[in-house]
């Protein structure tokens, strides 16, 4: 363990009790599917924003570049789009093909991030399950929800009860049977800031154990861009001009991100992977410091990031970056530059200026989900060492006093500090709701991912799994390329590497298992016939590929291996949509369609339908079905009689029967 004066992102070692470590993160942006992706398309000055898919609306109709209000027109064409927003690996998940296509996709790519972020956290799902872990979610959409209730009465199921928007923490919390406060987050644009903030709380007090805090947003109806054109604020190019004379506005965005925290003294002691270090974090409204509600007020942000840094125990001029709201706004953004300089810049060394920019430039306006997106770029800065360019201020705005603010927004890569000083970063996010949210993060231990020691020679187990074969071979490619020279394992100690995958990961129940000395021992049993009889550590390989329970711990010793970055669990998606079939081969059997719909599991004759899911809520679902499907009249009650497999394959030769 650290000593207490070398304790990562330290600013001040006597607030070491309440900080909070990043541990994990996880995400779905616009041209980025992970962190890493993110990092490389901010580092070579990406715009990503892109022209609207038909599938989303019909942007042709409805977008007009001299757009006025009240002319029913969307100003700008252009936003920030998740790619495949339809795709769910729903057998991992135990749902049947039917619940999946009535499932927001919200909730479902939550669910897959989710568990992305715990794999990068090193946090085993099976070891938190009825734990006080807490599930904070910033959100403030229900499009799908609401497109559904748009087909009329005669549309709307039972089913929709899994979209309202309290089920997006909820559904989480139920897969991975957490018991935490499990809570959705709406102040608008500032919820998933506030929900980090939350999330604080919640461990700074001991309520929770561990904390995941997220911001979803997936746009499929353009009620919104009509809104924010009517308002003025939405940008006709479609690019969020931050700081910039030609502001005009933002340009919408999808997004899907998740942090996982923990006290920065669990995390210490439990030997996690620190990525940042949250100092503090403040909350506040603008009250009636503002002429309206939706104006928003230079005082009530000057107030919030002073509590946010009285809370950090952080002398505001000692911080390096600040990672801004910045959508893009001709009002706002002139106010916060000028609550920044003036808070943050009071007795800056003027050698020193504070760097500020905007994820928002490369991606556009994840709303919600937006200051979610900001700070895991900010702990990617830190991480780094390096504050990417914010795109696309080419005039600064004249609103803004560029000369006497200690401030700049870079228009290239700037450098932060090295080693010798700590660094320190902010976040901010501003509702429409006039709730400003701002946290502190510190840089972690630069050396906490280091390359290990020399391979001794010794021979180490690497147990991978997966939850489906098809699953388990794309894992294993990843693995092998991972440890072959150039892969991102090759700088890791291999006895880190087998001692994260074996303590650090969930095992499924299809497994491999290889031993060797070396990386490229390794990886050549990964892509050759692997044999582990005649050599040490044989009775480990083989109990494991058995799905017995293997202690690990036991296995690496006293000396506890540390946690590595590992490759990712490899989702195998197909497409879910609702009123989309794909074809199969049923032969016109009902019950086949019913069972390859509506069952989670794999079963038999004698498979109760409630093991296999089927419960009461699908069986309201199915009988609807049935009646559209085979025109003739189906008696709920006896349906709901119905136990076994077995006992479904006859009542639906009856049915068919009758039917014909």
């Amino acid at each position: 363990m650290n000593r207490p004066d070398d304790r990562p992102g330290g600013v001040r070692s006597a607030a070491d009790d309440r900080s909070v470590a990043v541990i994990g993160m996880a995400c779905r942006l616009p041209g980025a599917t992970d962190p890493e992706e993110l990092w490389a398309l901010l580092r070579d000055g990406e715009d990503v924003t892109a022209e609207t898919p038909g599938e989303r609306y019909d942007v042709d109709s409805l977008h007009s570049p001299e757009a006025e209000p009240g002319q029913g027109r969307i100003a700008g064409r252009r936003a920030g789009y998740i790619g495949d927003i339809a795709g769910f690996d729903a057998e991992f998940f135990g749902m049947s093909a039917t619940e999946a296509a009535e499932l927001d996709p919200q909730q479902r790519l939550l669910l897959m991030t989710a568990w992305e972020a715990l794999e990068d956290a090193g946090q085993r799902p099976d070891r938190l399950a009825g734990t006080r872990t807490a599930v904070y979610v910033g959100n403030a959409r229900a499009d799908f929800l609401e497109l559904a209730l748009r087909q009329g009465p005669e549309a709307v199921t039972a089913a929709q009860l899994n979209n309202f928007r309290s089920l997006l923490p909820a559904r989480l919390s139920h897969f991975f049977d957490f018991r935490g406060p499990s809570v959705v987050v709406d102040t608008a644009c500032s919820s998933s800031l506030v929900a980090v903030h939350q999330a604080v709380r919640s461990l700074r007090s001991g309520e929770s154990p561990l904390a995941l805090a997220a911001g979803v947003s997936i746009a499929l109806r353009p009620d919104e861009s009509l809104v924010l054109t009517h308002a003025g604020g939405m940008a006709r190019d479609g690019r969020s001009k931050f700081g910039d004379a030609r502001a005009d506005g933002y340009a919408p965005s999808d997004a899907v991100g998740v942090v996982v925290l923990k006290r920065l003294a669990d995390a210490l002691a439990d030997g996690d992977r620190v990525r940042a270090v949250i100092r503090g974090s403040a909350v506040g409204n603008d009250g009636r410091t503002s002429e309206a509600v939706l104006n928003p007020s230079l005082e009530g942000q000057l107030d919030v990031l002073r509590w946010a840094y009285e809370d950090a125990g952080v002398d505001p001029a000692d911080v390096d970056f600040v990672e801004a709201h910045g959508s893009g706004s001709p009002l706002l953004d002139p106010l916060e530059l000028t609550a920044l300089g003036e808070v943050l810049g009071a007795g800056r060394p003027a050698d020193r200026p504070l760097l500020v920019g905007s994820v928002k430039t490369n991606i556009g306006h994840a709303e919600a989900a937006g200051g979610m997106a900001g700070l895991i770029k900010t702990v990617l800065c830190l991480e780094h060492g390096e504050v990417p360019a914010s795109l696309h201020l080419d005039t600064p705005h004249p609103d803004v006093d560029w000369d006497g603010l200690p401030l700049t927004v870079p228009s290239k890569p700037q450098p932060l500090p090295g080693p010798g000083r700590p660094v320190v970063a902010g976040v901010c996010g501003q509702g429409a709701s006039a709730l400003n949210a701002h946290v502190v993060l510190g840089r972690a231990d630069l050396g906490s991912d280091a390359a290990g020691p020399a391979p001794d020679g010794a021979p180490y187990v690497l147990a991978i799994s997966a939850h489906t074969p098809q699953a388990l071979a794309e894992l294993t490619r990843s693995y092998a390329g991972y440890l072959r020279p150039g892969g991102a394992g090759a700088s890791y100690a291999l006895r880190d590497i087998c001692f994260t995958a074996a303590t650090r990961r969930h095992h499924h129940e299809h497994r491999t298992a290889v031993i060797g000395c070396s990386h490229e021992e390794l990886a050549a049993a990964l892509t050759g016939t692997p044999a582990v009889g005649g050599r040490p550590l044989t009775a480990v390989a083989e109990r494991y590929l058995r799905g017995e329970d293997v202690q690990w711990e036991t296995v690496f010793g006293d000396e506890p291996g540390r946690h590595v970055p590992l490759p990712r669990y490899p989702w195998q998606t197909r497409r879910y949509w609702p009123g989309e079939e794909h074809p199969h081969e049923d032969d016109g059997d009902l019950a086949a369609w019913v069972l390859r719909e509506h069952a989670r599991t794999g079963f038999d004759d004698a498979s109760t339908l409630t093991d296999i899911g089927i419960d009461s809520l699908a069986k309201l679902r199915i009988v609807v079905e049935l009646v559209k499907r085979c025109e003739a009249e189906v008696d709920p009650e006896e349906f709901g009689r119905l136990r076994t497999v077995g006992e479904l394959r006859q009542w639906t030769r009856a049915l068919e029967a009758v039917a014909r």
